[in-house]
């Protein structure tokens, strides 16, 4: 049965990888580098669950303190997980991936956060896998594995868009799309953790297809301005 919940935890996993590496039409990444992203991601799943075990320790929050569970849900979702978990995704990309040759056109931001995210995914997968079983499996699988690589999209696309920059204009770029991804991943724990609210739930399927809709657009540019384009050599 744990082989059947490892495979269930990891379908969604490669089936996304391998999209993205398809979508990657002009100019496909060196494997050796996707798969460095890859495990870099499943490293980076430490450090955050000290920081978010650590945040709770520091300042003794009572998640059955009624009172305050909506301010600290939101503190938890957008400040804790949401940043602390795409603050190590953006640092990976920018001091691993993005200084490699292969780093060369728009659309590798997407490609590499993206394994950085699938990587973090993947082990994060497992772990409540084998802990919910195979419903739990099912339902991450259209849900938190997807959205793990939507954040990572969009924070790709401006970590790719800033290759046109140069010195403070790069870095505001990047930065950019760290925040979008900590407001986007903020945003959609902070529906999760509404445990007195189940009407929020409603608004993970328009959040999700929201998500997608600005992922395939945000490809879709990348793609159409490569200089590896066709159109443009």
């Amino acid at each position: 049965m744990t082989l059947i919940y490892i495979v269930m935890a990891l379908a969604p996993v490669l089936a996304i990888a391998l999209y993205i590496y398809w979508k990657d039409k002009h100019e496909k990444e060196p494997v050796g580098v996707l798969v460095m992203c890859f495990i870099l991601g499943v490293l980076i799943c430490f450090p955050a669950g000290f920081w978010n075990s650590g945040v709770f320790e520091i300042f003794k929050f009572d998640l059955n303190d009624k009172n305050n569970e909506m301010l600290v849900s939101f503190f938890m979702a957008f400040f804790v997980v949401g940043l602390g978990e795409e603050l190590l995704k953006y640092l990976v990309v920018v001091l691993y991936a993005f200084r490699k040759p292969s780093f060369n056109e728009p659309f590798d931001g997407i490609v590499y956060a993206v394994m950085v995210s699938l990587g973090f995914a993947a082990f994060e997968n497992i772990i409540y896998v084998m802990e919910g079983g195979l419903g739990v499996a099912i339902l991450r699988m259209f849900t938190a594995v997807p959205m793990h690589a939507a954040f990572a999209v969009i924070m790709g696309y401006y970590i790719g868009l800033s290759k046109y920059y140069r010195g403070s204009a790069r870095t505001e770029k990047s930065l950019k799309g760290l925040f979008y991804a900590v407001v986007l991943h903020g945003a959609y724990d902070f529906v999760l953790f509404q445990d007195d609210f189940p009407l929020l739930g409603l608004l993970i399927l328009p959040m999700i297809v929201w998500a997608f809709f600005l992922c395939r657009k945000a490809m879709q540019k990348h793609l159409d301005v490569s200089p590896f384009h066709p159109d443009r050599r």
